[in-house]
């Protein structure tokens, strides 16, 4: 028996009805070709027969204050085998896994669950795993169940994810000295942070505040038709995008990758609200969650959050995107200046009362975003389980009073997977953003066709002669800043999406239908 952890405690008190605190992914399969007809009856029995020992915290319920070991832990409470309808078509299953991630998870018993969904087109299997965001998060989450694949093809050893012993069990069978020593060691980080959080407060109000057109406050987004009292019923819609289609627009135009992402999402929001006649005169600002991690540490708290000016109030794409690069690098070259303690504390004390705003839901409309955009990093090798290629993933987030759509994204092999989480009486036709993200790629990829050669014919320019056309001012690349990345640089997918799942690093790709 353990307490609760004070963010176990924030997470599990927001939740309500209409408002669950669970985040969740799905997997897809691909059957291998020769394989028997039974081949998920006998990974469904393999998992179901398995000797594995469910793991902290898979086998951890609540009990009051305390988090405690189940003894009676029931497999068939939290694992289940079902099969789609016919055609058992994509549509099917995202009305499926809309259906299980509106449903709370039963407290009286470890708070998470495990679908294997078969009879899906394409001779495909999946596995929706749902677990509730007090007992892990999103990039711990992330890191187990890659634990229970394998990157070998041949591979037939099964574990369960909730069998994979991470680094959060290990934390948790600490010594009670082991503890105490924990606490100590974060009292004395605390302090040790203070002189340099307060200076760096001193400086954001005095010199940041209304008077840096690139600082993006708590209190400028705009009351937007995402910003509403949400419905317990949600819609999830997923698509899967080139991560190189991303990278060549970043290349071109001499950003970082998670700068055309966001413009990208900008252009789609805007496109969306446009047709819902909801667009704000003011643009739409999006959170954007930065993990702090140094290591492969699973913690749960060691995230931040920077708010990004979308520029939606722009019809240009390329004006957008370099309102977009300002705002971004201006909350990165802050926080470099700061340990990642230093930037927890700190924004705890800017971010706090939006922090507040959101658990009460006393004032939906005035939120200090408009809309969640994040980052989980996800593998970068195909993975196999007992034989069968993950095909995809596809996460799923939580939806709260005044945040009625949350865009999540992982990296997988060249692609990124988009989940798109949303109240489904909020936001009418929310699956329509998948099509206005592809549309908004294009838009950017005509852009780079036209500006490449105007660049090359400016650089051909004799110094004597000036250009003055408009239409070549228009098209030009916006300038860059001097900390980001030449387009010169080769990019590997790996830094890609390092750059966004840490703070130091902010990049992210992708387009192609499920």
């Amino acid at each position: 028996m353990r307490p609760l952890h004070p963010i176990d405690f924030i997470f599990l008190n927001l939740e309500k009805r209409q408002q669950p605190m669970h985040v969740g992914g799905l997997f897809l399969f691909q059957i291998p070709e020769h394989a028997p007809s039974t081949f998920i009856q006998d990974l469904v029995a393999d998992i179901r027969n398995s000797k594995s020992i469910p793991v902290p915290p898979f086998n951890n319920r609540l009990n009051g204050f305390f988090w405690d070991e189940d003894e009676e832990f029931d497999i068939d409470h939290h694992f289940r085998h079902i099969a789609l309808p016919h055609p058992g078509r994509i549509r099917e299953l995202l009305i499926y896994i809309s259906q299980e991630h509106s449903s709370l998870i039963d407290r009286a018993k470890p708070l998470w669950t495990c679908d294997i969904i078969e009879g899906i087109e394409g001779n495909r299997f999946a596995m929706y795993f749902k677990i509730h965001h007090a007992m892990i998060d999103g990039v711990a989450g992330m890191r187990l169940l890659e634990k229970s694949f394998s990157k070998d093809l041949n591979s037939k050893t099964i574990v369960p994810p909730w069998c994979i012993e991470g680094k959060r069990a290990k934390r948790l069978k600490q010594t009670r000295l082991g503890k105490i020593k924990n606490i100590l060691s974060t009292i004395k980080g605390q302090l040790e942070v203070a002189p340099t959080v307060t200076q760096e407060l001193f400086k954001t109000v005095f010199t940041e505040m209304g008077k840096n057109p690139d600082y993006v406050s708590s209190f400028q987004a705009p009351s937007s038709l995402f910003n509403q009292r949400v419905s317990s019923s949600r819609r999830f819609a997923a698509q899967s995008f080139d991560l190189g289609r991303f990278r060549a627009i970043s290349q071109a135009l001499g950003v970082t990758i998670n700068d055309v992402v966001l413009a990208v999402c900008s252009g789609a929001l805007r496109d969306y609200l446009i047709t819902q006649d909801a667009l704000p005169k003011k643009p739409l600002i999006a959170m954007v969650p930065a993990s702090l991690r140094d290591d492969d540490s699973d913690m749960s708290n060691r995230i931040t959050m920077i708010l990004a000016n979308l520029g939606t109030h722009k019809e240009e794409p390329l004006e957008r995107l370099e309102i977009i690069k300002r705002s971004v690098q201006n909350s990165k070259t802050r926080f470099k200046r700061m340990s990642s303690n230093q930037i927890l504390n700190y924004s705890a004390f800017i971010y706090g009362a939006a922090g507040l705003n959101i658990a009460s839901g006393l004032m939906p409309k005035r939120q200090a975003f408009n809309v969640i955009i994040s980052n989980v990093p996800g593998p970068r090798e195909p993975l196999y389980w007992n034989g069968a290629k993950l095909d995809a993933i596809y996460p799923a987030s939580i939806v709260l009073d005044g945040q009625a759509l949350n865009i999540t994204m992982t990296s997988y092999m060249d692609k990124l997977e988009v989940g798109l989480t949303g109240c489904r009486k909020t936001l009418p036709k929310m699956q329509t953003l998948l099509t206005h993200l592809e549309q908004e790629i294009q838009r950017f990829e005509q852009l780079i066709q036209v500006t490449q050669p105007i660049q090359a014919e400016i650089i051909n320019v004799p110094a004597t002669e000036k250009v003055k056309s408009q239409s070549v001012k228009k098209a030009s690349i916006p300038k860059k800043s001097a900390e980001i990345e030449l387009p010169k640089k080769q990019v590997s997918a790996k830094n890609d999406m390092e750059e966004n799942a840490t703070l130091n690093k902010t990049e992210i790709e992708q387009t192609k239908p499920i």
